[in-house]
């Protein structure tokens, strides 16, 4: 690493604060692992799996679009940097609504999973999309942007990708219809539900 000139810097001992934005992310993840696990008695092995799952979805989060290509849906993740590609998962069941008491062991980290997943993607996506109204203002949209839409019921690490194929923008020149190509097809959403990733 030292030959690709990386240099590592450090935040002093007992400093979260100094972290920045990774930090913001664990202060966010255990945010919703309180108020999800609560008083409930697992295991270590039911924790460690669970927290193994909920640091797949953190590092499973799209960052930036890997290339400027209009027919490339693929982003940048942090599991790019950890693994070199992007975190998957297998299609579970939802267990979101399954009684506890008929659970048995993965069932029960799945379901643990799946409604840390439904909290936390929400409330990611509301944090992208945060967009004070009146203070400053914010770039239109272009064709060939990447974007995440925010879609209801997607399975944990998920994240469906569109590129934007045309802006609609009204007669104050604001855009905020867009017409998108996704991997299944075309579609028209209003700006409200999508987050653009940073180019």
């Amino acid at each position: 690493m030292t030959q690709n000139e990386t240099q590592w810097k450090f935040i002093p001992p007992k400093s979260p604060h100094w972290g920045g934005i990774w930090e913001a992310a664990i202060k966010s993840a255990k945010y919703h692992i309180a108020r999800l696990i609560g008083l409930t008695k697992l295991t270590f092995e039911q924790f460690s799996t669970i927290l193994s799952q909920i640091e797949a979805i953190l590092n499973s989060r799209p960052l930036s679009a890997l290339s400027n290509d209009p027919s490339d849906f693929q982003y940048l993740t942090p599991g790019h940097f950890l693994i070199g590609s992007s975190l998957t998962a297998y299609p579970e069941k939802d267990l979101t609504h399954a009684p506890e008491n008929r659970l048995k062991f993965w069932q029960q980290c799945a379901k643990t999973q799946q409604l840390f997943w439904k909290r936390w993607s929400v409330d990611y996506l509301n944090r992208l999309q945060n967009r004070p109204k009146w203070l400053k203002t914010y770039e239109n949209l272009q064709t060939n942007d990447l974007v995440l839409l925010k879609e209801e019921n997607v399975p944990p690490l998920y994240w469906p990708m569109a590129r934007v194929i045309e802006a609609i923008s009204g007669p104050d020149g604001k855009v905020r219809v867009v017409r998108l190509k996704t991997k299944t097809g075309e579609t028209t959403r209003a700006i409200t539900k999508l987050c653009p990733l940073p180019k």
